[in-house]
């Protein structure tokens, strides 16, 4: 009895103590937030456990104890773990630096899970994992459960194209991820709900981070690459960087020469007072041309502060499509009417200039990110066409139609991040702003089309606020983002009332985290927008034959989303299910030319009714001793009404499964084989009904020598020629059908290493919203 009384004494003596909370950071040897770190209190003079936490994405850190005389002791994969005595309730930032120890070759084992749920992002760790041998950027992304990876652009299942961040850089070119090894990247987070940070156009964000890379001096990485799909294609690719102390000088040079081909049916069918039926087959190929290089400059004054720039040019100066013909037959109510074969070429020669500078820095517990851009680019479109036709009476005519189409763009961008602990959390605000013009002139010398001189200015002004605070295992985010956008056009330099607009939108985020025993789950809400392409705001129509022209829509209006997502893992098991609501979605479709001529299909994109979805994804990993397979299997369920010929609307919810298998086979001799498989199913998405159920098998081989200096990799993408798509766009009293075909492919990647020193530039850029849409 004396023992339970003393020790009910000890809990109300402990209960009554006031319990501190201690807050800090952790940072990396650049002074860069380090996420995931491991923060223990230890009782003294014992060293006795007495609470712990992990860092978050900035690095922050808060734990909550009624103890004192306290040691903390931080620790992280790949740096020296520290100990301080805890002196006051602010730690400060505490820097952790590489441990020389553990930089050599490691192999991990153990029972984590190879796909994690931190905070707002799906986690995938690549370090010790079979993931480190996959290839290049590109080919990693693909391995992840719901992503699609294909040169340089990613999408997300359910979510849209991403945006990729490396290091906390946003990618601005599309070859930086095949210029990427996958055994130089530690971890790959995907967010499927960005939050008020990011720009509200943003559907979802891929941020990559690589291993600390070691030493000074000179490196080189340079890749070579050879494929055959359409003809022989060839490409190399030479990055360079010369680092001493806190300088840093990089660059890189890039030339490619591709073959490739279009090669479908395009069927049109027309309602009206009669049916009309246009039966189009295309065949065409292409050559193209493109010179890039990078140049970026960096200097780290210490570990507090560092600044740079960074000048970016490229330059097709050949893209040509050739058309070596395109048959097309028209029928009237089942009846030859006439016959139509078209001969011609399409050069779409362009260059970009583009420039950043920034600066990261600590002040206090304040974080500073500054970033400025300017781009500057054109692009023109010449078309000649040759068109020989046959009508009803009998009479071979032809014609001439030839265009010439020039998009310049200007763009200048500021970007402000400022974050600090606050309260026992992380608090960040900033804002943005962006000037963009552009400019697009078409003329048809035959005066068949109209000729178009149209100008679009808008001004985009941003701010958000955002915090993070965790309490106990619960961590929760909440955000908001205003954006204010002027958009001003212009034909002939003359300001149109009815298609300059004014935007002002609220946009609000929230999500919550928080372990159950194994179980990590996530739930997070996203307001969000998707803005046209300046390409579907112009005025001009483009002409491809007779019967079939295509133009963008001034009058298009964004579309307004809504998401809510949950995430749930477990081990070697992944799910994620996601609602969207979309008002006034956009889509392409077909109406009629004009009154005159009802019969001239018009192909553009409009606003059209609301849209409701729900996916679904479902990944295993398990790891069964030489062989890695991943199956992801994954669901899409839409809501969505379409006209169709009969003046009815028709519910478009028919669902679409699709089917991963991924397969990773450790060989003797060090040899890596892959065999991947892909099923989609048949079923409708926005107004696309797929007819036809679509398959493919990948297989790759990959060998390394030279203590991973030089690597060689052989690729067989589609390999059975089985992926082609086969589908109907409705349009109200227009059908178009769409039988494209498809090419095996194969792929030899060398690969040579020396010294790859990697850059420390820390620009994340601004305007990146924009620039997309140019």
């Amino acid at each position: 009895m004396r023992q339970i009384l003393f020790f009910l004494l000890c809990l109300c003596a402990a209960s009554i103590l006031p319990a501190q909370t201690y807050t800090g950071k952790v940072t990396d040897e650049k002074n860069q937030p380090l996420p995931y770190a491991n923060v223990v209190l230890l009782s003294l003079p014992d060293s006795a456990f007495v609470t712990g936490t992990v860092s978050d994405e900035s690095g922050a850190f808060a734990l909550k104890t009624n103890r004192d005389n306290l040691l903390l002791r931080i620790s992280s994969i790949g740096y020296a773990t520290i100990y301080n005595k805890v002196e006051k309730p602010d730690l400060g930032t505490i820097q952790l630096l590489p441990d020389a120890q553990l930089l050599g070759e490691v192999v991990v084992k153990g029972d984590l899970p190879k796909v994690q749920l931190k905070g707002d992002a799906q986690v995938t760790n690549v370090t010790g994992t079979i993931l480190e041998k996959a290839g290049t950027g590109n080919d990693l992304l693909s391995k992840l459960p719901g992503v699609s990876a294909e040169e340089g652009t990613v999408n997300v299942f359910g979510s849209g194209e991403a945006e990729i961040y490396i290091n906390g850089r946003k990618m601005r070119n599309a070859s930086e991820l095949d210029q990427l090894s996958s055994d130089n990247v530690k971890r790959v987070e995907m967010v499927r709900n960005p939050g008020a940070r990011y720009d509200a156009t943003v559907k979802a964000v891929v941020r990559i981070y690589t291993k600390k890379a070691q030493g000074e001096g000179f490196g080189f990485n340079n890749r070579a690459y050879v494929r055959y799909q359409y003809g022989w294609s060839v490409l190399d690719q030479f990055n360079f960087n010369y680092r001493k102390g806190g300088f840093d000088f990089g660059g890189m040079l890039f030339g490619s020469h591709s073959y490739n081909e279009d090669n479908k049916i395009l069927t049109t069918e027309t309602y009206l007072d009669k049916y009309w039926k246009q039966v189009n087959d295309i065949h065409s190929q292409s050559q193209s041309q493109n010179f890039s290089a990078r140049l970026s400059l960096n200097y780290q004054f210490n570990e507090n502060h560092s600044m740079g720039a960074r000048y970016e040019f490229d330059r097709t100066p050949k893209d040509k499509w050739s058309i070596s013909p395109m048959y097309s037959e028209v029928f009237q109510s089942g009846e030859l009417y006439e016959q139509n074969t078209s001969n011609g070429w399409q050069k779409t020669p362009a260059t970009t200039h583009s420039f950043n500078v920034y600066y990261n820095g600590q002040i206090g517990e304040w974080n500073v990110d500054f970033n400025a851009d300017g781009m500057w680019s054109y692009t023109k479109n010449l078309q000649d066409m040759n068109e020989q036709y046959l009508p009803a009476d009998g009479i071979w005519q032809e014609q001439n139609i030839s265009s010439y189409n020039k998009d310049e763009n200007t763009l200048y961008a500021a970007k402000l991040i400022v974050s600090r602990p606050l309260w026992g959390g992380n608090f960040s605000f900033g804002g943005e702003y962006t000037y963009t013009d552009r400019v697009n002139t078409y003329v048809n010398y035959q005066g068949i089309l109209a000729d178009d001189d149209s100008n679009i200015e808008e001004s985009a002004a941003s701010a958000f606020l955002e915090y993070a605070r965790s309490f106990g295992k619960l961590r929760a985010q909440v955000g908001v983002r205003y954006e204010h956008i002027t958009s001003d056009y212009y034909e002939d330099d003359i300001r149109v009332d009815g298609q300059s607009r004014t935007y002002d939108n609220v946009f609000p985020t929230v999500s919550f985290s928080l372990p159950v025993g194994k179980t990590q789950l996530s739930l997070s809400y996203t307001g969000s927008i998707e803005r046209p392409s300046y390409w579907d705001l112009r005025s001009n129509v483009t002409y491809a034959n007779r019967y079939t022209y295509e133009s963008g829509n001034p009058l298009l209006q964004p579309s307004l989303i809504n998401r809510l997502s949950l995430d749930a893992s477990w081990e070697w098991i992944y799910f994620n299910a996601r609602y969207t609501h979309t008002k006034d979605v956009m889509i392409q479709t077909s109406a009629a030319y004009s009154d005159d001529d009802p019969t001239i299909t018009l192909l553009i994109h409009d606003n059209k009714y609301n849209l409701d979805n729900i996916n679904a994804t479902l990944s295993f990993s398990p790891v069964i001793s030489v062989w890695s397979p991943r199956l992801t299997l994954m669901y899409l369920q839409q809501w969505y009404k379409v006209d169709m010929p009969n003046g009815k609307r028709k519910n478009f919810n028919n669902p679409i499964g699709s089917f991963t298998w991924n397969n990773n086979f450790r060989l003797p001799l060090g040899f890596m084989l892959d065999v991947d498989f892909f099923l989609q199913t048949t079923g409708e998405q926005e107004n696309y009904h797929i007819a036809k159920t679509v398959w493919s098998a990948d297989f790759g081989l990959r060998k390394t020598f030279f203590n991973e200096r030089f690597s060689l990799q052989l690729q067989a993408t589609n390999l059975f020629n089985s992926k082609e798509y086969d589908g109907f766009v409705y349009s109200g009293n227009r059908i178009l059908g769409l039988d494209q075909q498809s090419r095996r492919r194969f792929t030899l990647t060398l690969r040579y290493k020396f010294n790859a020193t990697k850059s420390k530039y820390k620009g994340t850029g601004a305007g990146q919203e924009q620039r997309s849409r140019m």
